[in-house]
């Protein structure tokens, strides 16, 4: 019976202890996690005029050719931007003849879950596969270099990715300020695709970018990129040059490669 008192007693001083470690690692827990500052606290609300100065992106591109998407996007207002944050998504255009569900939902298995609403796929240059069992339903259209975005004659990286999905930060900018941002991309799925971009002046919502008529500031890249390789040829010196138009005349090539060209079929007298 001694023995069985003791354990029983061990048992219990074991048992507060426990639970006063408990209490002790949820206080700390609070503390640290929901009884702090709100992650926006320091966000100022309201709206910050921009201007996308320049936005280009190639309007007809080739597998495994790289091209820069080019952004510039300058502070119009009195106040320094909180946090200039770009949001690039795309989506694929549906099949010639094909249509949609009603709400935006592709139902030709090879374009996006939603067309022009805002990001779907994981990556601002894939888009998401209507195949079924995907485990990742992803699929990108263009790679994006590595250290990629860029500013632009800088050859640091910079617009580290935020939470927020397809969307990157690229810190404050001051009045009177422009800042031109490059994104370098491969594309390697032909097709045609529409690749959006979106402004905003912070991460938290508080602070909003918008135009001089008081719009989003947003707009679109429509690009088909062609499966068919480039066309060049090895020149006098012994260097790989494209072929040019005037080039192909005689040639070897298929309609479609001298078309892309801006050629024909050559014909004998």
């Amino acid at each position: 019976m001694e023995e069985n008192g003791s354990t029983s007693r061990l048992l219990r001083v074991r048992g507060r202890l426990g639970m006063g470690l408990l209490v002790a690692l949820c206080s700390i827990g609070v503390a640290a996690c929901g009884g702090g500052e709100r992650q926006d606290a320091n966000e100022p609300e309201g709206e910050f005029p921009v201007d996308i100065v320049n936005a280009s992106f190639a309007s007809k591109q080739r597998l495994a050719e790289t091209s820069d998407l080019t952004l510039s996007v300058g502070n119009t207002g009195e106040e320094t931007i909180p946090d200039l944050a770009i949001t690039i998504w795309t989506d694929a255009e549906a099949a010639p003849g094909a249509g949609t569900d009603g709400s935006g939902t592709d139902t030709t298995g090879t374009g996006t879950a939603t067309e022009g609403s805002g990001p779907v796929a994981a990556g601002s240059f894939s888009v998401i596969s209507q195949q079924p069992d995907l485990a990742i339903p992803s699929r990108p259209v263009w790679i994006l270099e590595q250290g990629y975005p860029k500013l632009a004659g800088q050859t640091a990286s910079a617009g580290a990715e935020a939470a927020q999905t397809d969307t990157f930060s690229f810190g404050p900018l001051d009045p009177n300020d422009t800042r031109e941002i490059v994104w370098r991309v491969t594309p390697v799925q032909p097709g045609t695709y529409t690749v959006h971009y979106r402004i905003a002046a912070g991460l938290q919502g508080k602070a909003v970018a918008v135009t001089d008529d008081g719009s989003v500031p947003e707009g679109e890249f429509v690009v088909v990129i062609s499966a068919v390789p480039p066309q060049t040829r090895v020149d006098d010196s012994g260097k790989v040059v494209p072929i040019q138009k005037g080039d192909i005349s005689g040639q070897a090539g298929t309609e479609e490669q001298k078309s892309e060209l801006g050629g024909g079929t050559s014909t004998s007298p």
